[in-house]
């Protein structure tokens, strides 16, 4: 139940991560935000990337075998990888639906699916 809570904080880690990165593209669709400035855009960003640090920090020590944990330091990382891909995939067919997916991408993610089975070997 640990790696599932693990995976769960990563998860909702990467999306404040995600949005942090990405979201200010999005944003600027708004008339107030470009009114902002790259000062304002950088606080907002740093602000939502509070958030990730408030659950990665504890995905990685919960879930590090040295505390307690199921996963390596090296599994934790490819775990984390792979979930920000996804995350990043989700967020950008929802907000940006101009860009698409190409078969060099399909299989880049075929890759990591087995870098992640590499790593649990």
């Amino acid at each position: 139940m640990r790696s599932f809570w693990v995976i769960v904080l990563l998860i909702a880690s990467n999306t404040f991560m995600t949005l942090a990165w990405y979201g200010h593209l999005k944003f600027a669709e708004w008339k107030w935000f470009n009114k902002l400035g790259l000062v304002g855009v950088v606080l907002i960003s740093w602000g939502l990337a509070l958030f990730e640090y408030i659950l990665q920090v504890p995905a990685n020590k919960y879930g590090y075998k040295n505390n307690g944990g199921n996963f390596s330091l090296i599994q934790l990382k490819v775990i984390q990888e792979v979930i920000t891909l996804l995350v990043f995939i989700i967020f950008s067919m929802l907000f940006f639906k101009n860009e698409s997916l190409q078969w060099n991408h399909y299989l880049a993610f075929l890759l990591l699916i087995a870098a992640v089975y590499l790593v649990f070997i």
